[in-house]
């Protein structure tokens, strides 16, 4: 689980090491990369959402409660069910019917599992040449897609019935996408070499 931020070693308050490097050097960088006048103004994480489709659990229930454990393993809190808007009768799926769930973090927790993510979860990918740049949606939001939930250490191999995947959106502040992808590569963010 990642630990919390009330969380105290040795009388001080717990700060993750990405928040730190963000305040310490990523915030300057950035100021005489884009020519900020002012600290504020330099984008920063707002949120970073996870989610995990389980289309199979129309059938069988037990499968997203499954999906949902290991989901709250990764994240560190409970994940949220998602449930079909609308009814869709190639998928034979109703409108109500549980379809998914999602986690969405901010602060310190955010922080932390940014930092699982880029040093740990990404380098255990199979084949792993860096992420995409083309995934920003235009507004300085990324989102990435993994096959496989067993990357993270958190997940307990034998108790995996099905290989899963999850998609994970990092929503900024930035305005444009080449300001988010200065903003992520300084966080430590693996983009391919295009």
């Amino acid at each position: 689980m990642a630990q919390s931020a009330a969380v105290t070693k040795g009388g001080e308050r717990y700060i993750p090491r990405l928040k730190a490097a963000y305040h310490g050097e990523t915030v300057g960088r950035m100021m005489e990369r884009h020519g900020y006048k002012n600290p504020m103004a330099v984008p920063r994480l707002r949120k970073i959402v996870v989610n995990m489709g389980v289309g199979e659990a129309n059938q069988n229930i037990k499968l997203l409660d499954a999906a949902a454990e290991q989901l709250a393993a990764i994240a560190g809190q409970k994940p949220i069910i998602r449930r079909a808007r609308k009814s869709i009768a190639n998928f034979k799926i109703r409108e109500g019917m549980p379809i998914g769930c999602t986690v969405t973090l901010r602060g310190d927790r955010m922080y932390d599992f940014l930092d699982r993510l880029v040093s740990i979860a990404l380098p255990r990918v199979r084949d792993f040449r860096g992420v995409p740049t083309k995934s920003f949606d235009g507004r300085g939001n990324y989102t990435l897609g993994l096959k496989d939930q067993l990357v993270f250490l958190e997940i307990n191999y034998a108790k995996v019935d099905k290989a899963r995947g999850m998609n994970i959106t990092i929503v900024t502040t930035a305005k444009t996408d080449e300001e988010a992808r200065n903003l992520l590569a300084l966080l430590g963010v693996p983009f391919r070499r295009d």
